[in-house]
């Protein structure tokens, strides 16, 4: 790299390095100072500056503050102590973030659930989080009563909306309380390294975990985006993710309240509607996860599209192929990925947009790091141990697992889930030295000389086959290249007297799809021992609401026509992809065929 363009890359990682730290190294687990305190003095200084759009609705900083201080007063009305909980079980509304912000006034803590659980996946949250209330609003409280035989305990409903039957109403509670702030005495006893909220995981593997997330963590993700991106008070955020989850409930509120912002906030993703309304809202910057940026690029053209004012796009999981897209064709200046864990103490930024990279830590700054990878056996899913029984660090190019150093400061700290057990599974012990303890990703990493470091796969997505580790992401990105394919999902299946797993890919397709060109691409562009042994296609790849692929079914399923409904084929090495009948289902199952 030539030395200006390589001075400029280290003065933008630099600056936004500085910028982030700038605003998180006051943070301190033992400080009274909380979340919400951080969240008052924005209001005190911004007071009649618009801070969020909903559904054709605008409240000022004054207004949304007053909203919080009625739900802190309710709370305080039901005496609501420091550490109890209160369950909020809604889709994105005006209402939403202050209802958390207001609790948090009086060291009550807000379970935030996801709204598209139901049935026993709401009630395992429902039952874990320990609320004996629950707010929800009309479209959210059929699913609740459908769900409530399962709870372990009572639990009372409060709708923001009509009440019917034990349901309490909410709104006309909210009437009778002050709009002016509870005394700060009744949280004199609450300090920063306290439960604000729960965050739940997304339950892609089995049932959801809910994180804990400390006054100090919500900071962390309020405070660090507020400095990473950069943004000021005549910035708008447009954002479409659900507001349970850490990027849109934290990282890009942050970004927006802590520096006089404002936000236009959706009840949920639309990429039809998408461009068009961050022309009429004004919006400078949004934030993006998984595959949302794939949804707008798979759009057809519009002049919308380019006739925006966005500057920045920040978020995590844009995958590589889609980088270089997503800043061409609709024209954003900036990109700002980043990594992190709900649970976890490892975070990343990506400050100067070298593509396919999801932060850095350059060896120079090493000690201001507190993340690494050490070297992984795929087979057993654990760490290798060398010399001495201690791990092994990966070098740069080497596939390993993400690891974060358990500190006691505030960005080091580990607070895990509210399950003790489930939280321990997820600590390394002697990990480079004798009684140290590290936070386990769970993901798995490569870094370049630079120290940049690249996603590879989640540690149980990727498999062995043929005596080789077949990373599922890696291979996803190189079907969606081929013609016809327009999503495209791989994970590993057993098979009958095969050691490993059989890779196999759920596609979603367009009418130009072609199984013989599909064939023809994947012998040449992908090695032997990473190409899909089965295919099927899909009508659309379920995900969770953070955009997560849902892969449990697709696993179960197998490569069994009885359950699959729609093409379904099998990499014959003489005759390329060819249907899979019952009979040849039959043969496989008995081990009967080569692969």
């Amino acid at each position: 790299m030539p030395l200006k363009a390589n001075l400029q890359r280290e003065w933008r990682f630099l600056r936004g390095l500085n910028r982030t730290l700038a605003r998180v190294k006051s943070i301190a687990p033992d400080s009274a100072n909380l979340i919400c305190d951080d969240l008052q003095e924005a209001v005190d200084k911004w007071r009649d500056r618009t801070a969020m759009t909903f559904e054709g609705r605008t409240l000022s900083y004054a207004e949304l503050d007053a909203i919080a201080n009625r739900f802190a007063h309710w709370g305080k009305g039901l005496n609501l102590r420091r550490g109890q909980t209160v369950a909020l079980f809604m889709p994105n509304r005006l209402e939403y973030f202050a209802v958390w912000y207001g609790l948090s006034k009086i060291g009550v803590v807000t379970a935030l659930i996801n709204n598209q659980l139901s049935g026993q996946a709401l009630a395992h949250c429902l039952n874990i989080s320990g609320a004996a209330q629950v707010v929800v609003d009309a479209e959210t409280s059929p699913v609740f009563e459908a769900a409530r035989t399962l709870l372990e305990k009572p639990m009372q409903q409060w709708i923001l909306g009509p009440a019917h039957g034990e349901q309490r109403d909410l709104v006309q509670a909210l009437k009778s309380c002050s709009q002016l702030p509870p005394d700060r005495s009744v949280r004199e006893d609450v300090r920063a390294h306290d439960t604000a909220l729960y965050i739940f995981t997304s339950g892609t593997t089995g049932l959801p975990k809910a994180a804990r997330i400390t006054h100090v963590r919500a900071q962390l993700y309020m405070r660090g985006f507020a400095g990473a991106t950069g943004s000021k008070a005549s910035d708008r955020i447009y954002v479409a993710l659900p507001l349970y989850h850490a990027t849109g409930g934290l990282c890009a509120l942050g970004a927006a309240f802590l520096n006089g912002g404002s936000v236009f906030l959706r009840k949920k993703f639309s990429a039809t509607h998408f461009w068009r309304e961050a022309i009429e809202e004004g919006c400078t910057m949004f934030v993006y996860i998984g595959e949302l940026c794939r949804y707008l690029v798979n759009q057809p053209p519009s002049d919308a599209e380019t006739g925006h004012k966005i500057r920045m796009a920040f978020g995590n999981g844009l995958r590589p192929d889609i980088w270089p897209t997503m800043k061409q064709r609709f024209r954003i200046p900036e990109i700002l990925e980043f990594y992190g864990s709900t649970e976890g103490n490892v975070s990343m930024f990506n400050f100067d947009g070298r593509e396919g990279a999801i932060g850095r830590a350059p060896r120079w700054l090493r000690k201001r790091f507190n993340v690494r990878l050490v070297q992984f056996d795929v087979e057993t899913e654990t760490p290798v141990r060398g010399i001495g029984g201690l791990c092994v660090e990966a070098r740069p190019g080497q596939i390993g697992e993400c690891i974060g150093q358990i500190g006691g400061d505030a960005r080091s700290e580990y607070t895990g889930y509210v399950d003790k057990a489930a939280s321990e599974k997820k600590v390394l012990h002697d990990v480079f030295e004798k009684g140290d303890r590290w936070f386990a990703t769970g993901d798995l990493m490569k870094t370049d000389a630079d120290g940049y470091f690249y996603f590879v796969d989640r540690i149980g997505d990727t498999f062995r086959w043929k005596g080789e580790n077949v990373s599922t992401n890696e291979v996803a990105e190189r079907l969606q290249g081929c013609r016809g394919v327009l999503e495209a999902l791989v994970y590993g299946v057993a098979v009958a007297g095969a050691e490993g797993k059989a890779g196999m890919a759920g596609l979603v397709v367009g009418p130009d799809f072609d199984i013989t060109t599909f064939g023809e691409h994947v012998a040449q562009d992908i090695p032997a021992y990473a190409q899909p042994v089965f295919v099927r296609t899909l009508p659309q790849i379920d995900t969770t609401g953070t955009f997560k692929a849902r892969k449990m079914d697709l696993v179960a399923d197998g490569f069994d026509p009885g359950k699959i409904k729609g093409p379904l084929f099998f990499h014959d090495p003489k005759k390329g992809y060819v249907k899979i009948t019952k009979g040849v289902f039959e043969k496989l199952s008995a081990g009967a065929m080569k692969l």
